[in-house]
């Protein structure tokens, strides 16, 4: 009697595993083994951030995979390709007759801040460049500052709608933003042919500079007539033991006192140390 319970017992479960599998079969269901070692595999792919979901189906001897992964917002589309390829044939050499489908987001995770306000900022539709970004934090959240150019015609109305855009761009991808501040300015674009250096603008800019003591050195001075507008370059050499919160302060007052001076002037100063 034992036994016959004991076999009925065995036939039992049989039946079950059989019935599971049948049903596996008539159905485009997969095991959930299945989908924890294809997570698995995509997980440890070099490269993905997160596996966002696995999901599985069968149809006939085919087994078709739908995953979607982040990757580092700093990966280039090529790399993001490229470990996409990756994780598509790790997951085809682990599963037979296997069709994949692999969607990629960016995430941001771990990737520095200035990094992410520079990504998500430039690719605002309207914006020509992005510069002078800082980040603080403080017990109330994070205070950003950034420098924004846009076309030097554009409307003041439209110029703070994209700076309206970049702000909500920002908080989307950042956590914790307490304030943003954003510095619109004119971007004029520089010509592949480099107009002839106006002597006049150099020895004007020259003479300012020579007004701060710790500017040690005064190197090309570039200027670039654009319509109305004068584009001035310059290198300096400063004192090598200043900071760099002093070379900023020299650097903006020199910039302001030429703009003064030079009608329609976009000054742009490279410090360097002597």
């Amino acid at each position: 009697f034992i036994a016959a319970l004991i076999l009925g017992g065995l036939l039992a479960a049989l039946s079950l595993k059989l019935i599971y599998r049948m049903g596996l079969e008539l159905t485009d269901a997969v095991p959930e083994s299945m989908v924890r070692k294809v997570h698995d595999v995509v997980t440890g792919t070099e490269g993905v951030m997160k596996t966002e979901s696995v999901q599985m189906r069968r149809s006939g001897s085919d087994i078709f995979a739908d995953v979607k992964i982040s990757l580092s917002g700093a990966s280039s589309f090529e790399e993001a390709h490229k470990i996409s390829a990756n994780v598509e044939k790790n997951i085809k050499d682990t599963i037979a007759n296997s069709r994949v489908t692999i969607h990629f987001e960016p995430t941001w995770k771990d990737i520095p801040v200035d990094y992410v306000i520079n990504n998500v900022s430039s690719a605002v539709k309207g914006v020509e460049g992005i510069h002078n970004i800082s980040s603080s934090t403080t017990k109330e959240g994070l205070f950003i500052s950034l420098h924004v150019m846009v076309d030097r015609n554009m409307s003041l109305e439209a110029a703070h709608k994209v700076s309206d855009e970049i702000e909500n761009q920002i908080r989307k991808s950042v956590s914790n933003v307490n304030h943003i501040t954003i510095h619109l300015e004119p971007y004029v674009s520089i010509p592949k042919i480099i107009p002839v250096e106006d002597l006049t603008i150099e020895e004007q800019v020259a003479n300012i500079i020579k007004e701060y003591p710790k500017v040690k050195k005064i190197g090309r001075v570039i200027t670039f007539q654009l319509q109305d507008i004068f584009k001035v370059d310059i290198d300096c050499s400063f004192e090598k033991n200043l900071t760099v919160e002093e070379v900023h302060d020299i650097v903006s007052e020199i910039e302001n006192k030429i703009k003064n001076q030079i009608k329609n002037a976009i000054v742009t100063i490279h410090p360097e140390p002597s």
